[in-house]
């Protein structure tokens, strides 16, 4: 009986545990820049899965439209970040995230004629350099969240 009891109240905290987790998860994206960025990271994710099959180009070209579309809203916007940083450096902040977006949104244009071309190996190096320009980005303008793991 014992034994039982304390089964049930391992997987009790186990439950209220995850519960908790996913609603962190949930709640995460609250500025509108966080909107945009949830929404590109999910289209980029998309492409990531499915970019070498020539099959789903049609496909791929629709994620990367979601990603062009939220990359040049986001270029009006300004990191939740910029708050943390001294205020003679916000400007600079600010124009440097600018400059990253705009560097994005030229190699998405790279990415979109390399998927309409065919050209899917070419447009698989894109987006492994996206991948490591996204962590490299998010290092610079993106606050950490308490508890997130390191980029």
């Amino acid at each position: 009986m014992t034994i039982r009891i304390r089964q049930l109240g391992t997987a009790l905290v186990l439950a209220l545990s995850m519960a908790g987790t996913a609603q962190a998860q949930q709640e995460e994206p609250k500025t509108p820049l966080g909107k945009k960025m949830a929404a590109m990271n999910t289209a980029f994710k998309a492409v990531g899965r499915q970019v070498e099959d020539p099959a789903k180009n049609a496909s791929t070209l629709e994620q990367i439209a979601i990603i062009e579309t939220n990359a040049k809203a986001s270029l009006t916007l300004e990191p939740e970040k910029k708050a943390k940083v001294p205020a003679g450096e916000q400007a600079k902040f600010v124009s440097d995230y600018q400059a990253e977006m705009k560097q994005l949104l030229a190699t998405v244009e790279k990415l979109k004629a390399a998927v309409k071309a065919g050209n899917n190996a070419e447009a698989v190096k894109i987006v492994d350099d996206m991948k490591a320009a996204q962590r490299q980005g998010h290092r610079e303008f993106r606050l950490r969240k308490a508890g997130a793991p390191p980029v």
